[in-house]
Formats: C-alpha cells, sequence, structure tokens
C-alpha cells in the first residue's frame, strides 16, 4: 500500500495540472488550457502536417521539486530525444494562471497519444497533456491519484 501511494498524484498536484496555462513559444504566444478547444493550437498542429502533440515536460520527475540546473540536463535529454525521433516541438512551460510556478517543456508535434504517454513515463511524469486537432485539449494521468 507505501509503495503506491509513493508513486500516486495528490489532489492538489491534479489541481494545479487541470487549472494551468499551458504556454507554447511559436511565432506568436499560444496559450491552452485543459478542456477548452484552441484554433491556434489546431492551426500549429496542422501547419506542420500533423493532427496530434503532446505537451511534455521532463522537469521535476514524479512531481518532485528539483533544482533549475537539474530539470535543465533533463529537459535538455528530453529535446534531444525528441528531436532524434524526428518530431517537429516548440519549447513551452506549463504555469500556474497566477504566476506562483512555471515549468519548462515541449509541446511535441505529430506523437501519438500511446508513444507520448511512454516519453511522459520514460521521463517519470505525473501526467502530460495531449492534444488532438478538432478537440480540447486532455489531462492524461500517468500515474494513480490519491
Amino acid at each position: 500500500m507505501l509503495a503506491s501511494l509513493a508513486v500516486a498524484i495528490s489532489a492538489q498536484q491534479l489541481d494545479a495540472y487541470t487549472k494551468a496555462d499551458y504556454v507554447i513559444f511559436s511565432d506568436s504566444l499560444v496559450v491552452v488550457r485543459i478542456g477548452k478547444k484552441s484554433a491556434e493550437l489546431d492551426e500549429l498542429i496542422k501547419a506542420e502536417g500533423a493532427t496530434t502533440a503532446a505537451f511534455v515536460t521532463a522537469a521535476n520527475p514524479r512531481g518532485e521539486k528539483r533544482s533549475e540546473k537539474e530539470n535543465g540536463v533533463a529537459n535538455a535529454a528530453l529535446q534531444s530525444f525528441v528531436q532524434a525521433a524526428g518530431y517537429p516541438h516548440f519549447w513551452g512551460e506549463g504555469r500556474d494562471p497566477f504566476g506562483s510556478w512555471a515549468e519548462p517543456s515541449f509541446l511535441v508535434i505529430g506523437i501519438y497519444r500511446a508513444n507520448a504517454e511512454a516519453l511522459g513515463q520514460l521521463f517519470e511524469q505525473n501526467a502530460i497533456v495531449f492534444c488532438e486537432v478538432g478537440r480540447a485539449p486532455e489531462l492524461i494521468i500517468l500515474r494513480g491519484e490519491t
């Protein structure tokens, strides 16, 4: 029982992920929110000839706060992995709408949901955001809830 609790996400983390702004640094700033369709996001994905994308980070694995340096190294590894796989991507960040936290991330274009989930799990993330043209972005939980 204790082992499962150690990898589960808290209600506070789930709430933070659900309410976060997911910001994409493209030619213009695109802000994505869970459950809200975005024509700007759809256009960004379609411009790369794709129909799907995922917002993924390598920062703060398992929701555990890490140093800026550790997060930088982890995100550099994620970017190298994404580039080697040939996915177009944009820098971004997940952030609290009131400015209390921000986490560097990537929008990975053209990745299938199963591959996006595997990528999030590879970098020990609690959740990812999956996006599909014409649909609202969806929070995908990769670890159990407490």
